[in-house]
């Protein structure tokens, strides 16, 4: 076991990662509700961990929803110094989406520089879990989708057809996913995603 530091040394990683809650996400479309990458990635991480027990439960997987959900937590802290790049300037052109990504991994690398060495390597496999891609990855890009349909529906819901579009192109591109767990998820959960609090069943 290794010795802890004689003198306390200052490592500003959490009080960043906190900042989450401050970047807006969603920039050029009217919210009714705004949202912020701290909300939007634990609907991530729920939703993941929920995709990896389905697949275990019902389609022979053998995953660890802890493992995918901690990915989850943490898949859009670079945005913490890139900000939410939305989705039409983000694809804009195959250099500029291959440029945004090197400027995400350099703000990978920015935060973990904000841990003790010894710390940074255990939350390096965090930060950079989609680079092999795999299993783990494609529950967490799921997910992410599956999360910002039922933004979308919210916004839908409250009258704001901004988000109608949006919601369209995330659920024909969900309904065509490979993935079983996925398929599962549209059918079972979603549309209690578009029912209001008088109409969801208690049990």
């Amino acid at each position: 076991m290794k010795e802890k530091p004689a003198t306390p040394e200052q490592y500003d990683f959490f009080a960043f990662l906190s900042r989450m809650r401050y970047i807006s996400r969603w920039g050029l479309m009217r919210n009714t509700v705004p949202e912020n990458i701290q909300e939007h990635s634990l609907d991530v991480a729920v939703i993941a961990h929920a995709l990896a027990v389905i697949r275990n439960t019902y389609f022979a997987g053998d995953l660890d929803p802890g493992r995918v959900a901690l990915y989850g937590i943490f898949h859009d802290a670079s945005e913490i110094f890139t900000g939410d790049m939305p989705t039409p300037v983000k694809h804009f052109n195959p250099n500029f989406k291959r440029s945004f990504h090197q400027l995400e991994d350099r703000a990978r690398r920015k935060l973990l520089a904000m841990l003790p060495p010894e710390l940074a390597k255990e939350y390096e496999p965090l930060f950079f879990f989609d680079e092999d891609g795999g299993e783990y990855a494609a529950l967490v890009k799921a997910a992410d989708k599956i999360a910002a349909l039922a933004k979308c529906i919210e916004e839908e819901k409250s009258g704001n057809l901004e988000f109608r579009r949006a919601g369209a192109e995330h659920l024909e591109q969900l309904s065509a996913s490979p993935l079983p767990e996925v398929r599962y998820f549209l059918a079972n959960f979603l549309p209690g995603y578009r029912l209001s609090l008088d109409e969801l069943k208690l049990g």
